[in-house]
């Protein structure tokens, strides 16, 4: 195990601060519009529920498309910038303007022009920031080969990322008592907010652009087809494996984030305490980074892994109990549960990627391709592919069950929310860490690659 001090790929604080950075303005961006658009869409510009999802369904097929095709075109690029600094240089304007576009249609628009509005508005978000997410998570995976500075690298993205979705919890909470006013309050606070966003976000990303350096010699080490390229990263045992280990996790915590408000208001019987309990979740996620630090290298990132993903399906299988409990102690136990499960996505956010990472080096052992761009593709199309899944589910889910909104619910009704939110999470994950005993690149299998790798660099160059 090589010690945190000596190893000869550490990264300086400036580097890890100038990666993480954008995270802070993305985490934000993302949120907002996760937690709010639909309410906004719905409550304020007056379209059909029907008609969102139908948007976000439509955005989730063209990511089949996106994704993959940032993906492999970042890996081909050749530029003086890099091959991936240019493309995130490119996500800078169509970031900023498409969020402020979202969250501030003309008051004039109504029908289908306004639906067509939001619906580019929201498409055209998730494309940005597809050109922004893939190549920057490419980059990460280039600027060390260390097995270990990975986590460093990856652990403060995550917390600067949450850091961000904190900042949106409050944003939402400015935009809920703007309701409470009228329409153009909530038109004038969304607009002011999504200028605050566009502004902090871009420049994050050209703080990030301007400090980073790219590896020259991985620029032309392409050679594959689209297809073949991910043929690739579907051949590549390790990567195979972990694909389908993210599409069952998140097919579990997807849920989660679409059934907060629900288990808040409908089980809990506090609506006002959802911030507070995502909060809960939160703050841990983002503080605990680096706690795993150190775990990592004690215990090893698979292990780790395996034990965020134990740990975060245990909290929420604890939430099934709350319908079967007194008042008091739902309280207690959504709160205490949310702080264990945040726990446990810090570790994930920060060990996942890193793993991720490992698993392209295997990549160039194989095919001496650098192809950051391809595996992060389909990392990330594969955790979008999931929360479509359930996000199609959970409403014929609830309907059946004979939820009604804004009325007390029958006990077959919590218990179906909270079967969705607490026992199929837990069978998720612990069939996920179940599968993940099975992957064998750790440290020892790294460190052979990257020997290996490193001799292959030395034979050529001399």
């Amino acid at each position: 195990m090589t010690d945190a001090k000596q190893d000869p790929h550490r990264l300086s604080w400036s580097v890890i601060s100038a990666y993480g950075a954008p995270g802070l303005g993305v985490g934000y961006m993302y949120l907002l519009l996760g937690l709010y658009i639909m309410k906004f869409s719905t409550d304020v510009l007056l379209i059909a529920p029907i008609i969102m999802s139908t948007i976000f369904g439509i955005s989730r097929l063209w990511d089949a498309v996106s994704d993959p095709l940032v993906g492999y075109l970042s890996d081909k690029t050749q530029h003086s910038l890099g091959r991936r600094r240019i493309w995130i240089a490119a996500s800078v304007i169509p970031i900023g303007l498409i969020f402020v576009m979202v969250f501030s249609p003309p008051a004039s628009l109504t029908g289908w022009p306004l639906t067509i509005w939001m619906g580019v508005g929201v498409i055209g978000f998730y494309s940005a920031m597809t050109i922004f997410i893939v190549p920057h998570m490419s980059l990460g995976a280039e600027l060390t080969p260390s097995y270990h500075e990975r986590s460093r690298l990856y652990g403060l993205r995550h917390a600067a990322f949450t850091g961000g979705s904190i900042l949106a919890l409050i944003s939402m909470q400015l935009l809920i008592q703007a309701e409470q006013e009228s329409e153009a309050a909530v038109r004038e606070t969304a607009f002011e907010l999504s200028i605050f966003a566009a502004i902090l976000t871009a420049g994050l990303i050209i703080f990030a652009i301007t400090r980073l350096r790219e590896r020259p010699d991985f620029q032309g080490r392409v050679t594959s087809k689209p297809f073949s390229a991910f043929r690739d990263v579907w051949q590549n045992p390790h990567a195979r494996l972990v694909l389908i280990v993210t599409f069952i996790e998140n097919i579990g915590s997807a849920v989660i984030g679409l059934l907060t408000l629900y288990v808040a208001q409908y089980v809990v019987g506090h609506p006002i305490l959802a911030p507070a309990v995502i909060l809960t979740y939160m703050v841990p996620s983002s503080l605990s980074v680096p706690l795993w630090l150190p775990l990592s290298r004690r215990f090893g990132k698979v292990n780790l892994w395996i034990f965020s993903m134990i740990l975060t399906g245990l909290s929420f299988g604890g939430m099934f109990a709350l319908p079967f409990v007194d008042e008091n102690m739902k309280i207690v136990l959504f709160f205490g549960l949310a702080f264990f499960a945040g726990l446990a996505a810090g570790c994930g956010g920060t060990i996942a990627p890193s793993i991720q990472s490992d698993i392209i080096d295997y990549d160039e052992y194989k095919t001496g391709e650098r192809k950051e761009g391809s595996y992060f593709a389909a990392f990330n199309f594969v955790y979008k592919s999931a929360i479509g899944v359930m996000t199609v589910i959970t409403g014929p889910v609830l309907q059946f069950a004979g939820y009604q909104p804004n009325q007390e619910q029958t006990m077959f009704v919590q218990i179906a929310i909270v079967t969705l939110y607490g026992l199929f999470p837990l069978v998720c994950y612990l069939i996920g860490a179940a599968m993940f005993r099975r992957f064998t690149l750790d440290e020892a299998e790294h460190a052979r690659i990257r020997a290996a790798l490193d001799a292959k660099a030395a034979a050529t160059t001399g």
